[in-house]
């Protein structure tokens, strides 16, 4: 099941081999590993080795230790598998205009497909959201708006059907919250037509609904550029 690590950084090669019968579907999610002295074993690497792979396995979130019971691939790890961006970005505070290009790049093409792939069900989810928007642009406070706003992308890239836009969406999740509070603020603060965001969001829902796609990445780009030009 294992294989032998010679002559390489021990606790790291561990990592890397776990992270592997993870992808190959070896281990799954929920699966027990064995015990400390049965991967020191079968690595034929020290048992101190073994621990340093497992405490950082468990830092980045891909396996779990469960009192009395042993050390398990977590059942949520497609929650955890992009959380260090979050981390990363944090470290970046200084550069909202990181955050921006990764939005711009995932999101315009999130539009596009979206418009290919709605369903009339899809439709109804996001024009439910977009009725909630709209409403609390008119009376909520920015906490609550960001989070409508925040739910409205998310749909999106739900509606895509993809497995890596849904989940680089949702999984910095509290980080893109932050950032949609900041940079609506400077929107609102810039502009004159406190409407504009309303309008932008309809337009996008509009392009997707008839399946434009063409359009749908175009507003979605003029949506995120006018953030670009309120937080250089």
């Amino acid at each position: 099941m294992f294989k032998p690590i010679k002559n390489k950084k021990v606790y790291e090669h561990v990592i890397e081999q776990i992270q592997n019968m993870i992808i190959d579907g070896v281990l799954k999610q929920g699966d027990r590993l064995p015990s400390e002295r049965e991967l020191a074993s079968q690595l034929n690497v020290s048992r101190t080795s073994i621990r340093e792979a497992l405490r950082s396995l468990q830092i980045i979130g891909l396996i779990e230790s469960r009192q009395g019971e042993g050390n398990f691939i977590k059942e949520n790890i497609d929650e955890t598998l992009f959380e260090p961006l979050s981390i990363m970005f944090m470290f970046n505070k200084d550069k909202p205009e990181d955050i921006l290009d990764l939005r711009i790049a995932i999101e315009v093409q999130a539009a596009y497909l979206a418009a290919k792939r709605v369903t009339e069900e899809d439709k109804k989810e996001l024009e439910n959201i977009l009725k909630k928007l709209n409403k609390v642009e008119k009376e909520g406070n920015e906490k609550i708006r960001a989070k409508y706003d925040k739910e409205f992308h998310y749909k999106i890239a739900k509606i895509t059907g993809n497995y890596f836009i849904i989940n680089l969406l949702n999984n910095i999740s509290s980080l893109m919250e932050s950032f949609i509070i900041y940079a609506r603020e400077m929107i609102l603060k810039a502009v004159d037509d406190k409407s504009l965001l309303i309008y932008q969001h309809e337009k996008i829902y509009n392009a997707i609904i008839t399946n434009d796609s063409e359009k749908a990445a175009s507003y979605m780009r003029e949506h995120l550029e006018l953030i670009n030009t309120h937080l250089m």
